[in-house]
C-alpha cells in the first residue's frame, strides 16, 4: 500500500507545455490565480531539467551508479521519476523509507544513511530488508549488531576537504588510523563490512583531493580482506553541484584513481550519492511580499551618503516564506540566489538595497540582506530560481504545493530514453497548459 500521507501527490497532474510557453508564464498563471487575501507561496518544478541531469550523468559518469540522497529533496514526484530511471536511494528516515518502499524500490537498492541512527530506525530498517548502512564509529556499530546483525557496512572514511568553513564543521566517518580498530570491531562482533565510502565537497572537487580519498579508501580494502572480509562497493559521497562543468571536473579527476585502484577486474561497484545534483535547478519557489517599510541605513553609511549627497532609501520586505520554511536550505549556509521580479518594470526603474525576512520575527529568518531590487509593493511576487534542494523533505510538516511541468519537447526525450506514461510512471497524469498570455502579463524582470 501507498503512504496515505502522499496519495494526494502520487495522483500528481503535470502541465504538459507546448508551443514557445515557458516557466514563467506558468508561475504567472498560478500566481493570477490566488486572490490578494489568499496569496501563499508555491513552487514550480521542471521534470524534464531532472530526467536531462540523468542524461548528463550517463553520459560522463556511467561507470558510477547514482544511489540519490533523498533528504536533499523528498517529493514523491521526484523519487518515482528517479526510482523509474533506474536510481537506487540513500534514506536517512523511517518517512523516506518508506516513500522508496511506496514505489517500489528494491531493498538492496536503498542505503540507510547518516552517521547517527535511531534503534527504531534502524529495526525498521532490518524488517524491511534494507542491509546496507552507513557507519563510522564503534557505537554505531554495536547498535546495529544488536539491531540488525545481517547488515552489510559501509565504512565512512573522514576526507579532508578545502572548505573554509570546514574548521567548525562536525567531521563525518572515521579516520585512516581508526579503520583497523573499526573493521576488527566488526569482526569481533559477525558484522559484515561490504565496502567504504567518501565524500568530496563540491567545493574542492581538485584532483589531489580525490587521490587521497580513493587511495585510503584502497587501504581499507586491503585491511578488510586482511580481516576476511569481501569487500565490493566504493560509494564516492555526493560533491556533485549540478552543474555539468563540474560532473565533467569531477569525472576527469575521479577516473583515473578508479582505473588504478579500482579496475574493472576487481568486480567493486562504485556508487555515487548525488541529491543536489538532480533537484536544483528543477524548482523555482514563488513568494509573495506581505509587508513593506522603509529603513534607515546604518549610521556609518549613513554618513557616507550625507557627505556624497546619496540619500537613497533602503527598504524591509516580509515574505510569506522564510528561512524556517522553503529557504531552510540558507540554515546550512547555502546561499540563496537574488530573486526575479514578476511583474514588468521599465529600463529607468532605479534599484534599492533591499532586505528580505520571513515572517516570523525571528533574528534568524532574514532570507537575503541588501540585495538590489526595484520599489516594490505589497503583493508583489518574487521568484527564486534553483531552489529545489533542501527545501522539501518528507518530515510531516506542510510545505508550500508543487506545480510540476514538462515541456512537450522534453517529453518526448523521455520517452526515448526509455520511460513511457503507461508504464514506468503510473501516477502521473499529463494534462495541456494553457495558452501563452500576452507579453505584458508574464514578463519577468531580472535584476541587473
Amino acid at each position: 500500500m501507498r503512504m496515505k500521507a502522499t496519495l494526494n501527490e502520487l495522483l500528481c497532474s503535470v502541465e504538459l507545455l507546448e508551443g514557445d510557453t515557458a516557466l514563467r508564464d506558468v508561475i504567472n498563471k498560478h500566481s493570477s490565480d490566488q486572490t490578494q487575501a489568499q496569496k501563499s507561496a508555491f513552487f514550480v518544478a521542471d521534470l524534464g531539467a531532472i530526467i536531462w541531469q540523468q542524461i548528463r550523468w550517463k553520459t560522463h559518469m556511467d561507470h558510477v551508479r547514482p544511489f540519490y540522497e533523498m533528504k536533499c529533496n523528498s517529493s514523491a514526484v521526484v523519487v518515482e521519476i528517479l526510482a523509474a530511471l533506474g536510481t537506487g536511494f540513500v534514506c536517512s528516515s523511517k518517512n523516506e523509507l518508506e516513500l522508496a518502499k511506496s514505489f517500489g524500490v528494491p531493498a538492496q537498492d536503498v542505503i540507510l544513511g547518516g552517521a547517527c541512527k535511531q534503534l527504531s530506525l534502524i529495526k525498521y530498517a532490518a524488517k524491511h530488508g534494507v542491509r546496507l548502512l552507513v557507519c563510522d564509529n564503534e557505537a554505531e556499530m554495536r547498535k546495529i549488531s544488536r539491531c540488525h546483525p545481517n547488515a552489510r557496512l559501509l565504512i565512512q572514511v573522514y576526507t579532508a576537504g578545502c572548505c573554509e568553513h570546514e574548521e567548525t564543521a562536525m567531521p563525518f566517518g572515521c579516520t585512516l588510523k581508526d579503520c583497523r580498530h573499526l573493521l576488527e570491531c566488526a569482526k569481533e562482533l559477525g558484522l559484515n563490512v561490504t565496502g567504504v565510502k567518501f565524500h568530496v565537497p563540491s567545493c574542492c572537487a581538485e584532483p589531489e583531493a580525490f587521490t587521497h580519498a580513493v587511495s585510503d579508501a584502497r587501504c581499507v580494502f586491503d585491511m578488510g580482506a586482511e580481516l576476511g572480509f569481501a569487500m565490493s562497493i566504493l560509494d564516492v559521497g555526493g560533491g556533485f553541484d549540478g552543474i555539468e562543468a563540474q560532473l565533467e571536473k569531477v569525472n576527469r579527476a575521479l577516473k583515473p584513481m578508479l582505473d588504478v585502484y579500482f579496475p574493472q577486474s576487481t568486480g567493486v561497484s562504485v556508487i555515487a550519492e548525488p541529491g543536489a545534483y538532480y533537484v536544483s535547478a528543477a524548482f523555482s519557489l514563488a513568494v509573495s511580499i506581505i509587508s513593506k517599510k522603509m529603513t534607515a541605513q546604518d549610521a556609518k553609511h549613513h554618513a557616507h551618503d550625507a557627505l556624497s549627497g546619496n540619500d537613497e532609501p533602503e527598504f524591509t520586505y516580509c515574505l510569506n516564506d522564510g528561512v524556517f520554511g522553503s529557504f531552510s536550505y540558507k540554515l546550512l549556509e547555502e546561499s540563496v540566489p537574488v530573486p526575479s521580479l514578476l511583474k514588468e518594470i521599465s529600463a529607468e526603474e532605479p534599484f534599492f538595497a533591499s532586505n528580505l525576512w520571513g515572517s516570523t520575527n525571528d533574528g534568524l529568518d532574514q532570507v537575503l540582506e541588501s540585495c538590489l531590487l526595484p520599489e516594490l509593493s505589497v503583493g508583489d511576487w518574487l521568484v527564486f530560481n534553483h531552489t529545489g534542494a533542501n527545501s522539501l523533505r518528507a518530515t510531516g510538516e506542510p510545505t508550500p504545493p508543487v506545480h510540476y511541468i514538462i515541456s512537450a519537447q522534453d517529453w518526448y526525450e523521455i520517452q526515448n530514453y526509455g520511460v513511457t506514461l503507461d508504464t514506468a510512471l503510473k501516477n502521473f497524469s499529463l494534462v495541456p497548459c494553457f495558452q501563452k498570455p500576452s507579453l505584458s502579463e508574464s514578463a519577468i524582470s531580472t535584476p541587473a
